[in-house]
């Protein structure tokens, strides 16, 4: 049996991924569905054409992530495609974030994704594609969101340096780095702090996001950013000092 997985399935992004894959991947037999919320992902199932399958686990839990991985051993299915888009950030000074809820940070945006690639690469085959949602705050260290950042600068290094491990195989891994997107995303991060108003200028759809990530996986790209902007800022970074980074992102939010 093929089938593709999708982590974070139940909104924003995932969801889109979801809806995408189900209209244009026709290599696969069925759509393995992981988030927290089953009743939201029931929802989406019934609107698909192929068929769904839903684990509602929460993948904060090494128990729920090794509950996974033994439904794959058991099953053994072929994994054309796995993306990973479970995960969330916190916006505000580190030390006045709580840190059990940082902490979480950690282990869903890096444990998490790094437990369910490990488990799904033996079953994938030949011409195999992972998908790594990370974000433009990847590209440098973010006062305000140290964590986050951090944790999504992690899963960008990891992917590129697993492209390079998993290319005698010709398995695609491709980093997706959107900037801010229009999702419930900013709903849990603004919990406890603002985020810059120049978002609002800068943020762009999940549907355009999921088509620029797709069509970079299926070109063999290892990095997918969507949009202009955030084309333009990575750039910048790869031009000018972090120090200096640091320095005009502060003068920003002042």
């Amino acid at each position: 049996m093929k089938i593709v997985i999708v982590t974070g399935a139940s909104s924003g992004i995932g969801m889109e991924f979801v809806r995408q894959l189900d209209e244009e991947f026709s290599r696969m037999d069925e759509i393995w569905m992981v988030a927290r919320r089953k009743s939201k992902m029931e929802e989406v199932a019934k609107t698909l054409k192929t068929s769904a399958r839903i684990f509602p686990l929460d993948l904060l839990q090494e128990e729920d992530r090794s509950l996974f991985g033994k439904v794959l051993s058991v099953e053994k299915p072929t994994v054309c495609m796995l993306v990973n888009c479970a995960g969330f950030g916190l916006i505000g000074p580190f030390s006045e974030l709580p840190l059990q809820e940082q902490m979480n940070m950690v282990e869903l945006n890096c444990k998490a994704l790094t437990s369910m690639t490990y488990m799904t690469i033996p079953h994938m085959p030949r011409n195999g594609r992972i998908l790594q949602l990370a974000s433009s705050a990847a590209f440098v260290p973010q006062m305000n969101f140290a964590v986050y950042a951090a944790t999504k600068s992690y899963v960008l290094s990891f992917s590129r340096a697993l492209q390079e491990e998993l290319r005698s195989r010709e398995i695609v891994v491709t980093a997706v780095c959107p900037g801010p997107v229009e999702t419930a995303f900013f709903e849990k991060a603004e919990t406890y702090g603002d985020t810059l108003k120049l978002k609002e200028h800068f943020s762009v759809t999940p549907q355009s996001v999921v088509k620029d990530a797709l069509n970079a996986s299926k070109r063999r790209k290892t990095v997918a950013v969507c949009g202009i902007p955030m084309k333009a800022f990575r750039g910048i970074t790869k031009l000018l000092p972090h120090d200096m980074m640091l320095d005009l992102v502060q003068h920003m939010q002042k």
